[in-house]
């Protein structure tokens, strides 16, 4: 049985308005990852990674650059007990 993790991300800097909601649940897709993402009220971006460790690690470390146009200046991982998620999604 394969291995499933689980990653609470939250980045903050210029995340919002620069397709990194759009950009995040596409590279999700193409890695094969499961769960959400969302804008915060205070500016930054939480999202939630459940799948295979390197495949988690991957969208993770996309969170650091993000998009093009998108600045990062922090991003906080948090690991947390998989919860059997189904697709991916941008949470509004």
């Amino acid at each position: 049985m394969t291995e499933i993790v689980r990653r609470r991300v939250v980045v903050s800097g210029r995340v919002q308005g620069v397709w990194f909601r759009d950009s995040c649940r596409e590279h999700a897709r193409q890695h094969g990852v499961q769960g959400w993402v969302r804008n915060l009220p205070d500016g930054r971006v939480e999202a939630v990674f459940e799948g295979a460790p390197d495949r988690v690690d991957a969208l993770v470390a996309w969170c650091h650059q993000g998009p093009p146009r998108a600045q990062v200046d922090d991003v906080e991982v948090t690991g947390e007990a998989p919860e059997g998620i189904q697709g991916f999604d941008i949470v509004r």
